[in-house]
């Protein structure tokens, strides 16, 4: 045999041993360890371990929980499905004629077998190279060894399945061994990632502490049917043997612990066991009773599987449970996010068990990631959701478990909490040699490694991830409470406070707004952000408010936080971020800030008492009321955070913004354009009403950006166009000023920045690093190599930034040639864009960028860090010692030649020629010897050797720590990194607007913003050849969108289109059309148009289409009017209206009269510009000689089609005057009902028709009626008031009803009268 196999597998000495993993929730008699060097392992983990007939494992202790197969068949012989049996080596020479062929060898010192392939033959040495699967190759003599054939026939097995078996294999009785005490012995147990696991096999040093990490079970019993499956190859991962003396593979290499994949989550068999004659233990009534998690969990197979144990051991899990605090479900404060557990259930547990549940009971509404070595593992409830969600591969046994290794833990996280989980991660944070010390230092009788939360992770706390970096919009978390203060608007009913934040930008938007019955300003705020979480206090929301929330979100997380408690008010909320203020303060005084920056801290924390709060924290503490609701929203926020170990991350360096444009009071006063929910849905700012993605949307088509900065910032810009209209110069002229003869020098500056990554984000993560904690606490054991990716994102951020720093640089020499303000802002050094250049240089100059990316370390040039140079400098003077002492000895003997030499781990051996040996002091001591040579230590070497060992340790320590220090130092201009950010997100939606205009149907032209010269002057828009924003060329070809002209308001022109045409005439798409170009005409880009001119919009109002709100209780026609409201009492004389055929939710005459009541009231009282399309051609009757409105249809050509079918040409062209008709019949022949159909609706609407025109003579002849008029004018009035007061009512669902049935019934005596 080989002598240098040595006693490593390479496994992590936390890696506990597989019986002990895979048994779970068994507890055991006995810790000891049982070998079994018996079954056959692959050092590749082969795919079947078949045991070997020729040698008997000992036997190992058994469970109390027998697992079906042991119940039923404790003293019976098992049949197993075998290939033929292994054929042990015989004692004759092998040659060529192996090669090629499987074989097993055994491995004295690992007491286990190892699986490879006879690669080749060397007739000079007589032995064979073998190839272990983990590619590792060894010569071997088969003479000397203990080995096996493996049989091909194996392969057999991969698709037997229950009641198919092969009559080519063999079939033979297996008696069980037993020891003396009747137990079977131990088996190796597979697990999965969608994947089987197999460890080495076990240890049999009797390292008690080891083997007794987790007592998890030790063993479920031993499955004498070997599992059948076919199984699926996948990557595998290699681990690094961490400590010596652990179980180990034969040569140099590090061992393995590997996983294979099978398909699919256990579904082979019934019952998810693999092939066997026995079976298994059929379910009981109480199966999936157990509790509400295993319920939802346990379906099919697995239920017949885990159903059972589950119902009969869990009993608190189902109707006997309750809460931490021992409350029952109904119980008014019951708490369904923790579990009581009885104490006869945890006495049964072993030390491992209870750890786990420990962390359970508390968190019953987590998935655990419970960290066990280099694998998370997931037990019990969770097992069945790492099944379901991640396709992971339940582990043999009868309790739920399976898992996955560290290295893909970002992915299965950000799966999980995709879907709607909250993840626990449970890190160890003790390795089994601290366990140990600690039992001997402490007294302590832990058998147990520690273990602590290091995270939370949901939707919204998701800081990593491949699809969060794939996706550059924001995943919000929102915070919302509501407030009962007296309200300062009398038209508000309610007022809110919220707390938005972006954990992967470190970004904070506080809020706090007045708000009408209907919710409409919360509604468009989250409708704007779409948050993908919601935080609130729980009981506390109204029933509107809940309804807004669950209305204009989608499927978001939401998080009920117990009031006061958790949620907290606005002064437990200011005195919690002062002590966390304080805290971050006393960090920097150790940690990475210089001393400027640490007393302008100080200073600011000292002055007033106020200095410590950020200037938006401080505004809202100064508003005292006005500001309490955004201070207790963000109290429940950081309470929240807090929770996910994020709180003192992201309040580090978080950039705190104040909500803009919150309220709809004093609009006037805001400097942007308010759009609503409604208006963001039914324009598709952001989201097509087909599938909810962003295709054909008016953010598509200006989103030309090339960073994920700059496509969150264009977003925002959207959201909130400008209105006063010297900002909306300013832009234009910034997007003018990259066009033409600069251009050139855009584009150059986008392909630049095409290849940064979000460097927002990269920035947030770079700071948060700057202090351990959470998962990259220092006391947190991982093997992934952290600092090598902490290291590689730290100089991305360097490489992002001196990038953007340069490409804004080069971009300068445009400011030659432009007069924009804004350019000359962005572009200027020291005003929009920080000097950066000297302290990127510093990074530059600190060390090697390309070679620390690689190696994945830092060596800093000398003169960058002191604590290293002395630690360096301490090093060579040991050296120099060295090198003295090698000249003093060669002088002291008289030979030139002795010099010094390293042989293995021993360094600065002394070789002395033979020759000189009887010169030798007796004091020197000889380490080792060749041929004519001696190698001796001297007592000074030996003190030098001890000094250089000191100095070397010193200085590796200064190395690990360097990045934190530089790190830190990053940190200190985060303030100048942010600007650049900012300043380069900018300008990069700014080119996207310039290069926008390209993709427009037809001429583009700037529009030219007017500004209000007196309260007088009446508002304009006015369009030449207006084309459509978002249909471009590339998806209508050319010519095919007709462009109009539009005028709406100005001096002498009507403010009001009365819109009347054919259905499918494109009456909805002129509106939309119109209103797409005023907030591209605000938001500083160009409009599809020969020419534009506008008095700028403070909003736009926009009822279109026809839904309901079922879960709110809002019928279609209650939506409509509800949002009608809205409209009527919000509205201004700058604002833009667009109805779209309002009123046909309810019958003719009701919703005409609705209708011209409406149109009645913005016409004359409001006095705003709108459009409003209609099928009421009686309303064109009405406004006729009203000079402020003015009667358009879009044109057509009617033709005589089949069976008196009337046929419409669509002519797309706003045309003066109103439609007599809207050729409603020629849609149903489009739409392809039947002709007979067709000609009956053509003649019932010629009857229709003729009927309708007696009316309108009477109608007509009546119009001499004063008193009649006189009724009329007091029904508009009346319905005007209604309209107001439904609008205003705080509760609309018990009024709406009486008034809408008044306003039914006048109607309906005007209809008579009429």
């Amino acid at each position: 045999m080989a002598p240098s196999r040595r006693q490593s597998n390479g496994r992590s000495p936390i890696v506990n041993q597989q019986r002990q993993i895979t048994a779970f929730f068994t507890k055991t008699t006995s810790s000891s360890p049982s070998p079994s060097p018996s079954p056959t392992l692959s050092k590749q983990n082969s795919k079947f371990s078949i045991p070997n007939p020729s040698s008997t494992p000992n036997s190992s202790p058994s469970p109390t929980t027998p697992s079906p197969f042991q119940s039923k068949s404790k003293n019976k012989p098992l049949l197993v499905i075998s290939a033929s049996p292994l054929t042990p080596n015989d004692k004759r020479s092998y040659g060529d004629d192996v090669v090629g062929k499987r074989i097993r060898v055994f491995w004295p010192l690992d007491k286990a077998w190892y699986e490879g392939t006879v690669k080749s033959f060397d007739k000079v040495a007589n032995k064979h190279l073998i190839q272990y699967e983990d590619e590792e190759e060894e010569l071997l003599d088969l003479e000397k060894e203990k080995f096996e054939w493996v049989q091909e026939t194996l392969k057999k097995f991969k698709r037997l399945r229950r009641g198919a078996l092969d009559s080519s294999l063999a079939v033979e009785i297996v008696e069980e061994e037993k020891d003396v005490k009747g137990i079977k012995p131990v088996q190796r147990q597979r697990r999965g990632v969608k994947a089987v696991v197999e460890d080495d096999d076990e240890d049999d040093s009797g390292d008690e502490d080891d083997s007794s990490d987790e007592d998890w079970g030790k063993n479920v019993g031993e499955e004498a049917v070997e599992e059948v499956e076919e199984v699926m190859d996948l990557d595998e991962e290699e681990e690094e043997d961490v400590v010596k003396g652990s179980k180990g593979k034969r040569g140099e290499k590090c061992g393995s612990r590997k996983r294979k994949a099978s398909e699919g989550p256990a579904k082979k068999n019934k019952g998810g066991f693999k092939f066997s004659l026995v079976e298994p233990t059929s379910n009981n009534a109480e199966s999936g009773k157990a509790s509400n998690e295993l319920g939802n969990a346990l379906t099919g197979d697995t239920t017949e599987r885990f159903g059972t144990r589950e119902a009969v051991k869990f009993r608190f899990l189902g109707e006997e449970r309750r809460d931490a605090k021992r409350r029952h479900p109904g119980d008014a404060n019951y708490d369904p996010r923790t579990l009581y557990l009885p104490p006869d259930f945890l006495k049964s547990l072993s030390g491992g068990q209870r750890q786990w549940w420990e962390f359970k009971s508390k968190h019953m509404d987590k998935v655990l990631f419970f960290k066990m070595g280099k694998f998370y593992e997931l037990f019990e409830m969770d097992a069945h959701i790492g099944a379901k969600e991640l396709d992971l591969q339940y582990m043999k046994g009868e309790q739920p478990h399976c898992g996955f290794p560290e290295k893909n833990f970002s992915m299965n996280l950000e799966k999980l909490a995709r879907k709607g989980y909250r993840v626990l991660v449970v890190e160890q944070t003790e390795t089994p040699e601290q366990l140990e010390l600690r039992r001997k230092e402490k007294g302590s009788k832990d058998k147990v490694v520690k273990r602590e939360i290091c995270a939370v992770v949901t939707k919204g706390t998701l800081t990593e991830g491949e699809m969060l970096s794939a996706n550059p919009d924001a995943s919000y978390l929102m915070a919302v409470t509501e407030g009962c203060q007296r309200l300062a608007n009398q038209n508000a009913d309610r007022i809110f406070g919220v707390c938005v934040v972006d954990v992967t930008t470190s970004r904070i938007i506080l809020g706090q707004f007045e708000d009408d019955a209907e919710c409409s300003a919360l509604c468009c705020l989250l409708s704007e952000l779409r948050p993908v979480e919601i935080v609130k206090p729980a009981k506390q929301l109204s029933p509107e408010t809940e309804r807004a929330l669950l209305r204009h979100t989608r499927n978001p997380l939401v998080n009920d936080l117990v009031p006061l408690l958790e949620f907290w008010d606005a002064e437990k909320t200011v005195r919690e971020f002062k002590s966390s203020y304080s805290r971050i303060v006393e960090q920097s005084v150790s940690g990475s800030l210089n001393e400027t920056n640490l007393d302008g801290l100080q200073s600011q924390v000292e002055e007033n008492g106020m200095g410590w709060l950020p200037d938006v924290l401080s505004d809202l503490v100064k508003a005292g009321e006005n500001g309490s609701c955004a201070l207790s929203a963000l109290g429940g926020t950081i309470f929240y955070l807090k929770q996910a170990f994020l709180d003192e991350t992201l309040l580090r360096f978080a950039k705190f913004e104040l909500l803009p444009c919150s309220g709809f009071a004093n609009i006037v006063s805001k400097p942007y354009m308010v759009l609503d929910a409604a208006a963001l849905e039914n324009l598709e700012i952001f989201e097509n009403s087909r599938n909810g993605d962003s295709s054909g949307t008016l953010y598509a088509q200006l989103n030309h950006c090339v960073t994920s900065i700059g496509k969150r910032l264009l977003k925002t810009w959207l959201a909130r166009p400008l209105y006063h209209p010297e900002s909306i110069r300013e832009r234009q002229d910034a997007v003018g000023g990259l066009r033409g003869v600069n251009l050139a020098f855009a584009l150059e500056f986008r392909k630049a920045l095409s290849r940064l990554p979000d460097m927002e984000r990269l920035l947030a993560r770079v700071f948060a690093s700057s202090e351990a904690n959470g998962r990259n606490a220092n006391k947190v054991v991982l093997y992934e190599d952290a600092a090598k990716k902490q290291l590689q994102e730290f100089i991305s951020v360097l490489r992002g930034c001196e990038s953007m720093a340069q490409s804004c640089s080069s971009l300068s020499v445009i400011l030659e040639n432009v007069e924009s303000r804004v350019l000359h802002h962005l572009l200027t050094l020291g005003v929009g864009l920080p000097h950066i250049d000297s302290v990127i240089n510093h990074f530059k100059d600190a060390f090697d960028w390309v070679e620390a990316n690689n190696s994945g370390r830092i060596i800093p040039h000398e003169g960058v860090d002191l604590e290293y140079d002395s630690a360096c400098k301490k090093v060579k003077e040991v050296e120099s010692s060295l090198t003295k002492h090698l000249k003093n000895q060669q002088k002291l003997l008289g030979d030139a030649s002795i010099t010094y030499v390293t042989i293995g781990k021993e360094a600065y051996l002394l070789e002395v020629p033979e020759s000189l040996r009887k010169r030798i002091p007796r004091d020197y001591e000889l380490r080792s010897s060749k041929k004519g040579f001696f190698r001796y230590w001297t007592p000074t070497i030996k003190k030098l050797l001890g000094e250089l060992s000191q100095a070397e340790s010193e200085k590796e320590s200064m190395l690990k720590s360097i990045l934190q220090r530089l790190i830190g130092r990053f940190c200190e201009h985060h303030n100048k990194w942010r600007q650049l950010v900012s300043a380069t997100a900018e300008l990069d939606v700014l080119i996207s607007l310039a290069i926008a205009s390209e993709y427009y149907e037809g001429p583009t032209s700037r529009p030219i913003i007017l500004d209000s010269s007196s309260p007088d002057e009446v508002p304009c828009f006015s369009a030449k050849s207006l084309g459509h924003p978002v249909l471009r060329s590339d998806s209508l070809g050319k010519g095919t969108f007709v462009p109009n002209e539009i005028m709406i308001g100005g001096s002498g022109h009507p403010s009001f289109i009365l819109l009347t045409g054919p259905n499918m005439g494109g009456k909805s798409t002129l509106l939309r059309q119109v209103c797409l170009a005023v907030i591209l005409a605000q938001v500083g880009a160009d409009v599809p148009a020969d020419s534009f001119e506008l008095s700028p919009v403070d909003r736009i109002f926009v009822r279109m289409g026809a839904k309901d709100h079922i879960i709110a209780g809002q019928s279609t026609f209650l939506t409509e009017l509800s949002e009608t409201a809205l409209m009527l009492s919000s509205a201004t004389r700058n604002s833009l209206v667009a109805l779209d055929e309002l009123g046909r939710g309810t019958s003719t005459s009701d919703g005409q009269a609705i209708a011209e009541s409406v149109l009645q009231h913005f016409v004359h009282k409001v006095q705003c510009r709108g459009m409003f399309s209609t099928h009421y051609h009686r309303l064109a009757v009405d406004y006729q000689n009203d000079p402020k409105v003015l009667l358009c249809h879009m044109g057509c050509r009617v033709g005589k089609g089949v069976g008196d079918v009337e046929e419409v040409t669509f002519l797309y062209r706003l045309t003066p005057g109103a439609c007599p008709k809207s050729y409603g019949v020629n849609v149903a022949r489009l739409a392809g009902l039947p002709e007979s159909v067709l000609k009956n609706a053509a003649a019932k609407s010629r009857e229709f028709e003729t009927t309708y025109g007696k009316h309108l003579k009477t109608f007509e002849d009546n119009l001499c009626n004063q008193s009649w008029i006189g009724e009329m004018v007091e029904f508009v009035r009346k319905f005007i008031d209604i309209t107001e007061n439904f609008s205003c009512n705080k509760s609309p669902e018990s009024t709406g009803a009486s008034f809408l049935t008044e306003l039914q019934h006048r109607a309906q005596i005007l209809q008579q009268q009429s």
